[in-house]
């Protein structure tokens, strides 16, 4: 969450800031609810000093054998208004958390500022697009003849997007993934396996709930109330949840490989056929918690980790700095890494790399201590290194040769047990 102290400081400034990510956003609600409970503690604080002194007063006159009974009244009363203040407080703090927690995090100073993805700004290229000298196609059509994948068996399952991964579309996902842990865990991230399943404390300290809730799926009866992670940056952000870290241990990275579920699989049409956007997908995930002053050199590494996969895997790719109107509910800063999909004839993300800065370390109680000094909350940053559903459709349909078949990249050959290295047709 937002830091209310900088609220109250230039409540102008943050709403014009929040208003370049949603415009809509009217902090009067949350200002006025956070100063009506500012005076009520006040007033519960001013009462509970006269409690003190009259404790001390009563105990003295006890001691000298003087009448109390007064006294005694007025501590009654004092007890039962103070009362009646902790409660209408400890209402009026839920009622405004909850407001706060409905606000994006606040976009750093350099990021365009712009209502929609029209306006990101591309910062490097890698690559060029592939050409063909035949017609190519789509990995939906590509799939016909090499049945990596069985989008009808998936749907009879579970229904419309779920996905069957197949024989060697199974063991080529599963190269890839292990591909990607290997690079990662190279590169000094440790590896995470968490659950898939979390509370829904674990959800809001990532900014997942309450703005998020109809995005997710959730078990809730009389014995559980979890929710299936949408991402892996859930449960690490948890992972450390109510902790102090030792300023020694910083930068924490770690990678996680998990399966991920969102309710929410997109627009619908054809160029969101096949594995563009399915409710289950397979992600290797880079989360990071580090020092204020460190944080964006973490960024760096974190992108750089990324692009190293798709390096690898020879993709032509653009990393897109993403304008205040793009950027996801919880980040101050994101980089999106899109591959060029020539089924699709347009550049899809890949991965997103973001600094969420104190937001979710607020959010989770998760801080730092510099050695004799106060804790305090620190950065937390996410990437995806990187989501295989579209890295799968990129690898298909950049690599097809006119016969239909498939190159498999040399990279992907040791974790196939160099049995594979070209998808054919099969008759």
């Amino acid at each position: 969450m937002i830091d209310i102290k900088l609220m109250r400081k230039d409540p102008k400034e943050v709403e014009k800031r929040l208003k370049t990510k949603v415009p809509e956003i009217d902090l009067k609600k949350v200002l006025s609810l956070d100063e009506s409970l500012r005076k009520i503690q006040t007033r519960s604080e001013e009462l509970k000093s006269k409690r003190n002194l009259s404790s001390k007063e009563i105990g003295q006159k006890k001691a000298a054998k003087q009448d109390t009974s007064v006294l005694m009244q007025e501590m009654d009363k004092i007890a039962e208004e103070i009362g009646l203040l902790d409660r209408e407080i400890a209402e009026l703090e839920s009622k405004r958390d909850l407001e706060l927690a409905m606000l994006p995090n606040l976009p750093m100073d350099m990021i365009p500022v712009a209502p929609d993805a029209k306006d990101n700004v591309c910062i490097k290229t890698f690559g060029e697009k592939t050409e063909f000298s035949f017609p190519f196609k789509n990995h939906v059509e590509l799939n016909e003849k090499l049945h990596l994948f069985d989008f009808a068996r998936g749907a009879k399952i579970s229904g419309s997007g779920w996905i069957v991964y197949t024989n060697l579309g199974a063991r080529l996902e599963w190269a890839i993934l292990n591909y990607m842990l290997d690079i990662h865990k190279k590169n000094g991230f440790v590896q995470i396996w968490p659950p898939l399943l979390v509370k829904p404390e674990i959800m809001f300290g990532s900014g997942q709930l309450p703005k998020f809730e109809n995005q997710l799926y959730k078990i809730k009866d009389e014995d559980y109330n979890l929710f299936l992670i949408p991402t892996a940056e859930v449960a690490l952000n948890g992972l450390h949840a109510d902790e102090i870290i030792d300023e020694s241990e910083l930068p924490i990275k770690y990678v996680s490989y998990t399966p991920c579920f969102r309710r929410e699989a997109g627009a619908a049409g054809k160029q969101e056929r096949g594995l563009i956007r399915t409710h289950q997908f397979n992600k290797v995930e880079l989360f990071c918690f580090a020092k204020p002053d460190e944080s964006e050199k973490v960024f760096d590494l974190m992108m750089a980790s990324a692009e190293e996969v798709l390096q690898g895997l020879g993709l032509h790719y653009r990393n897109m700095l993403l304008c205040t109107g793009d950027m996801s509910f919880a980040s101050a800063k994101t980089v999106d890494i899109e591959v060029w999909l020539p089924g699709q004839n347009r550049y899809y993300e890949v991965s997103s790399v973001s600094n969420c800065t104190d937001y979710q370390a607020r959010r989770s109680k998760t801080r730092f201590r510099k050695k004799g000094e106060k804790p305090e909350l620190l950065h937390t940053l996410n990437g995806s290194g990187v989501a295989t559903s579209r890295l799968m459709v990129a690898l298909l349909e950049n690599n097809q040769k006119e016969d239909g078949s498939v190159t498999i990249p040399t990279v992907l050959h040791k974790y196939l047990e160099n049995e594979i290295c070209r998808l054919e047709q099969k008759k």
